[in-house]
C-alpha cells in the first residue's frame, strides 16, 4: 500500500493547458500519513489573471508580478517531485499543465499517480458531490485557504489517508499508482510573418488588444488571426 508520495495541487488562469498557465504550485511530500516536506511558489504567467480566477483563489496580478516564470523554476519543481508517486484530486488536470511545460522545455516527465477523485467516485457513489471542497466538509478536513495550492495539496493527502483506511482493502486496485498520460504538442513561438500579419490586422481593423506578442505561440497566433479574419475580414489588397 502507498506510504510515500507527493500530494500536488496547482492554480491556473483557466482550464486548458494549451492556452492557460500556472499561477501557483503547491506540493507536500507525505510519508506514513505525515507531511515531511513542502514546496510552494507563485508563478508569473504571460497573461493577466481572469477575474473569475481571482474571485475563486484570491490570487491577483499584483501578488504574482515579481514571481518567477514557470520555465525558470520548472527544474526545481521536477527535482522536488523526484521519483515519488503523485497524488491529486482530479490529478490528470494538474499533471497536464506540468506535462505541457515539460514538452515545451524538452524535458522528460513521466509519472505515476493516484487520484482521490476517481477513488471517491467509486467508493462514495451516493454523495451529492465529490469535489475536494465537499469531501473536506464531509470528512471535517481543515481547509482554511481553499483554492490555494499548498492548502489543497495537504487536504488531498488527508482525504487520501482517510479513504485508504476505510476502503483500501475492498477496493485495493483503486489505491495503486497508475501511469499518467497526457498527449500534447510542443508550443513553439509564433513566426515573424505570423506576428507581422497579426499586427497589421489589428491596426487595419483598429482593434485594441493586450496580446503579449513576445510570448505568443504559433497556435495562439493562428487562432487569433483566424478569429479576426472571420469577424472583421481580410485587409483589401
Amino acid at each position: 500500500m502507498l506510504e510515500q508520495y507527493v500530494a500536488l495541487d496547482l492554480e491556473m488562469t483557466g482550464l486548458n493547458p494549451k492556452r492557460d498557465q500556472i499561477i501557483e504550485i503547491g506540493a507536500a511530500r507525505i510519508k506514513n500519513g505525515v507531511v515531511k516536506e513542502t514546496y510552494e511558489t507563485f508563478v508569473c504567467p504571460t497573461m493577466k489573471i481572469p477575474g473569475k480566477v481571482t474571485e475563486i483563489t484570491g490570487i491577483t496580478d499584483e501578488m504574482i508580478k515579481d514571481a518567477p516564470e514557470i520555465k525558470d523554476i520548472f527544474g526545481e519543481v521536477i527535482s522536488f517531485l523526484g521519483e515519488d508517486v503523485l497524488l491529486g484530486h482530479n490529478l490528470i488536470f494538474d499533471y497536464s499543465f506540468l506535462k505541457q511545460e515539460a514538452i515545451n522545455e524538452k524535458i522528460p516527465f513521466e509519472k505515476q499517480g493516484v487520484d482521490t477523485l476517481k477513488i471517491a467516485r467509486k467508493v462514495l457513489p451516493n454523495l451529492e458531490h465529490r469535489t475536494l471542497e465537499y469531501l473536506c466538509g464531509y470528512y471535517k478536513i481543515s481547509r482554511e485557504n481553499g483554492h490555494r495550492a499548498l492548502c489543497d495539496a495537504v487536504a488531498t493527502a488527508e482525504l487520501f489517508e482517510i479513504l485508504k483506511k476505510e476502503y483500501s482493502r475492498e477496493f485495493f486496485e483503486l489505491f495503486q499508482p497508475k501511469a499518467l498520460f497526457y498527449k500534447a504538442k510542443r508550443q513553439t513561438p509564433a513566426t515573424k510573418n505570423q506576428l507581422q500579419h497579426l499586427k497589421e490586422l489589428l491596426d487595419y481593423h483598429k482593434i485594441s488588444s493586450d496580446v503579449d506578442f513576445e510570448h505568443l505561440t504559433r497556435s495562439e497566433a493562428s487562432r487569433l488571426t483566424d478569429k479576426i479574419l472571420s469577424t472583421h475580414g481580410k485587409i483589401p489588397s
